[in-house]
């Protein structure tokens, strides 16, 4: 399964939920596969994309948020996967689409190649921990613990086009839509 594939199964999933999306290439596919206002499309600030979505489902207790994550990214941040199970939004599903390379900077291998992603949030104490093959994604977003689940792909990039919005259009729509 390529990325691309991974993001049309969990957009099947969302109906009126919040959706962060990674850096690069991953927000590229979505916004071509499934333009929302409610899709919030980083643009920099690669690793936050977890730490964006917690303040979302901490603000917002009453929407689920879906983070899409990529593995390196994760790497990026490993604190947020402590920060995120001591608060334990029950809102809030992180998705880390793992397919052991820096996708966005050419294709680099991670250390995720050689790691279980699942097992360490697990191991951090997260109840709901799974791979995606495991699980009915839907009613994982309704669950009542903060969820992690990881999708493993194939490492490469679709033809996504650029986003045609500026910084400014993508955060005053979403602000505009999630208010």
């Amino acid at each position: 399964m390529a990325r691309r594939e991974a993001i049309i199964d969990i957009m099947k999933n969302i109906d009126d939920e919040i959706v962060v999306c990674n850096i690069g290439f991953p927000s590229r596919e979505l916004y071509d596969i499934d333009d929302r206002d409610e899709n919030f499309y980083m643009i920099g600030s690669m690793g936050l994309a977890s730490s964006i979505g917690l303040g979302l489902a901490l603000s917002r207790p009453d929407k689920d948020v879906v983070v899409i994550d990529g593995d390196g990214s994760l790497l990026m941040n490993m604190g947020s996967l402590v920060t995120i199970f001591a608060n334990n939004p029950k809102n809030l599903t992180w998705i880390v689409i793992d397919n052991g390379a820096y996708g966005s900077t050419g294709n680099q291998d991670t250390y995720a190649q050689v790691i279980d992603l699942c097992e360490i949030a697990k191991s951090v104490g997260f109840k709901n921990s799974f791979n995606f093959e495991d699980i009915d994604l839907a009613e994982i977003i309704k669950s009542e613990d903060a969820s992690f689940i990881v999708y493993n792909t194939e490492a490469g990039n679709s033809k996504a086009p650029i986003i045609d919005l500026t910084p400014i259009e993508i955060k005053d729509r979403f602000m505009n839509a999630i208010k």
